[in-house]
């Protein structure tokens, strides 16, 4: 194993330019599919804020006993889909509208009698954001005698459903794109390498040697250059995700870089890439010789 990682090292020496073009090559294939990695990262992000958002209301009938409502909140607590369960009387219905729907203040100051009836406000746990299981919980709380209406804006978690259908398939169909090029990129180097060194394998076959023993330094070298590429990848990554976030202060606050596991997922990658790369190059080579 010394020699094999021996002779990977002495091969970065011998062709110094070749081993930087190839760093250089596999850094920007895996530079162009982690930027499309923060895209994702990012707009996954943005759909889940949205996605707490998520909210079932049920109307309670007016001149309900507290009582009654008290114990029913008990119940729709322990439901499974439910995060947390808050009441919202007459008056504080009123109070939010007249906070938050500044259009209609005025309407809301002549008002003799408050049309705003008291409700539940459930809030659901995040894999349950969803319109199948908000209408499940929908149709629930429809069992309680005292609930007149039971609301959770069906359109638009049906269209934040659809939303995050799209992005998963788009962003794995674009995810695969990049890997499949990255992957023929960083085998075309390999490549290279090999056949520039092919009259020293074809020496080695010769006496002896075994296509393991031929291929180990490659292998240790594709992995090497993988690792090496993923991390100025990082770097670059880095640089335009800092550039972003200063020139777009306001749109920067609640964007995120890769955690410290996705930063390592991504030189694992590099260094897997490097690794299969080199496994086929030199293996196709072996073959012909």
């Amino acid at each position: 194993m010394n020699l094999i990682t021996r002779e990977a090292l002495l091969s970065f020496r011998r062709t110094r330019t070749l081993s930087a073009l190839s760093v250089t090559t596999i850094a920007f294939a895996l530079f162009v599919t982690g930027l499309f990695g923060l895209v994702a990262l990012n707009l996954r992000g943005a759909l889940r804020q949205v996605a707490e958002r998520v909210q079932v209301i049920a109307f309670i009938k007016r001149e309900t006993p507290s009582q009654q409502i008290t114990a029913a909140m008990s119940d729709i607590a322990v439901f499974p889909e439910v995060l947390s369960v808050q009441y919202v009387s007459e008056t504080q219905a009123l109070e939010r509208a007249q906070r938050e729907l500044t259009e209609f203040q005025d309407v809301y100051k002549d008002l003799e009698v408050n049309p705003l009836p008291p409700s539940i406000e459930l809030s659901l746990k995040p894999e349950f954001r969803d319109a199948r299981h908000a209408a499940a919980v929908a149709d629930r709380l429809h069992g309680f005698e005292f609930v007149d209406e039971v609301k959770f804006g069906q359109d638009w978690v049906q269209r934040l459903d659809s939303l995050r259908d799209i992005a998963g398939l788009v962003g794995l169909a674009i995810g695969l794109a990049f890997a499949l090029v990255s992957i023929v990129i960083i085998g075309v180097t390999i490549r290279i390498t090999v056949l520039q060194r092919e009259r020293e394998i074809h020496i080695m076959r010769l006496v002896g040697a075994t296509d393991w023993f031929v291929r180990g330094p490659f292998l240790v070298e594709g992995a090497i250059k993988g690792f090496l590429g993923g991390t100025v990848a990082l770097l670059l990554c880095a640089s335009v995700f800092a550039a972003f976030r200063a020139q777009r202060i306001g749109l920067g606050v609640g964007l995120r870089f890769f955690s410290p596991g996705e930063a390592f997922l991504l030189l694992l990658f590099g260094v897997l890439l490097g690794f299969g790369g080199s496994l086929v190059s030199v293996s196709r080579h072996l073959r012909h010789v």
